[in-house]
């Protein structure tokens, strides 16, 4: 029988590469309003139980989420002087709600997530039902600490329709001193009645001298790399993080440059790029370019939609309808496990297609 130390943990769906957790990550980079926001409507006693944190993957939504989290577990009376006196949501990492929630052990927050699948050694690819019951059974107890309640959802985007409703369930009638963090990357796919019950806080992408500064606060092995390439990822990056560290992770940069020249000519397709680009996403190993490549992708359409803001709705319908198909179409492959090169060659079609249908 294996010892308990020798049991290696599953990985964590919410952590990316080897980068701190946000629940480890103590340093908030750009986002001092949002926090400011938090803090006024605690201090006045006018704290929404329920809140949507959205904005785009990366920019500090998890970290600012469980920075909240700790600062009220950790601070449960608003009228105390340090919160009547704080600044931002900041707490000594030594204080004991503050480890407590560094090592998951904090009886009165839970973080709900995908989980790791044992038998398929992958995580599920949605959020399920009974993992989002595990917060009723938290919300009908009392608290341990006599303070707050605190539910993370990191991130409401993998909720499918049940967990979603479950999840409605509970923040319509939710306990009193309680609060959920909802962590979404596209708000406006979270269903309108939980929208409707929650507080949104948008945060905008970081400034590319705060990517900066979040890649060299993480650590190894972006804070001894060369501040050139950091200041290069960040330009890509559209103030993500996330992004800036996949493109700092092995020849990111290479392939951003090489979907840049695939985009560029479209509705115009070079299918031997596209070819080879399919070979490059195959396999394991392919998995973070994989996610750079679709990162790639969306981002094109986003900024062609921005760029066509004028032209119409009958002009932008096929970007949206390119857009649902290709989401829906990448996580069926990551669900079932399929091979990437059929869903790199559509997509590359399918944008063709939409973008002569732009454009007629």
């Amino acid at each position: 029988m294996a010892r308990a130390k020798d049991i290696e943990a599953p990985p964590e769906s919410d952590r990316f590469l080897d980068a701190p957790h946000p629940r480890e990550t103590l340093n908030l980079f750009g986002h001092d309003r949002a926090q400011t926001q938090i803090l006024d409507a605690y201090r006045a006693g006018r704290l929404p139980q329920a809140w949507i944190i959205g904005g785009r993957e990366g920019i500090g939504k998890a970290t600012l989420a469980w920075q909240f989290a700790r600062f009220i577990l950790a601070n449960p009376d608003p009228s105390q002087p340090a919160v009547q006196n704080a600044t931002d949501l900041s707490v000594d990492p030594e204080h004991p709600a503050a480890k407590r929630i560094a090592a998951l052990s904090h009886g009165d927050l839970l973080l709900t997530r995908r989980e790791w699948d044992p038998k398929t050694k992958k995580h599920f690819t949605r959020i399920r039902a009974d993992d989002v019951r595990r917060l009723i059974d938290l919300f009908r107890q009392a608290s341990g600490e006599g303070g707050w309640r605190v539910a993370i959802l990191d991130s409401a985007d993998d909720l499918n329709k049940e967990s979603a409703n479950a999840l409605l369930k509970l923040i319509e009638e939710p306990p009193t001193r309680s609060l959920f963090l909802l962590i979404a990357h596209r708000p406006a796919d979270i269903l309108p009645t939980i929208r409707s019950r929650a507080r949104m806080l948008t945060l905008e992408p970081l400034k590319d001298g705060d990517v900066v500064r979040a890649l060299k606060a993480a650590g190894e092995p972006w804070e001894r790399m060369k501040i050139v390439d950091l200041e290069a990822a960040a330009l890509r990056a559209q103030g993500s993080v996330r992004e800036a560290m996949k493109l700092l992770d092995g020849a990111g940069l290479a392939l951003a440059h090489r979907l840049d020249g695939l985009l560029a000519h479209l509705p115009e397709v070079d299918w031997l790029a596209v070819h080879d680009l399919a070979d490059t996403l195959t396999g394991r190993d392919g998995q973070e370019d994989f996610e750079t490549t679709l990162t790639a992708v969306f981002d094109w359409i986003d900024a062609t939609v921005r760029a066509s803001a004028g032209a119409g709705a009958a002009r932008l319908a096929p970007y949206a309808e390119v857009w649902e198909k290709i989401a829906a179409s990448a996580r069926e492959t990551e669900a079932f496990n399929l091979d990437r090169r059929p869903l790199i060659l559509s997509i590359f079609a399918d944008l063709a297609a939409a973008t002569r249908a732009a454009r007629s």
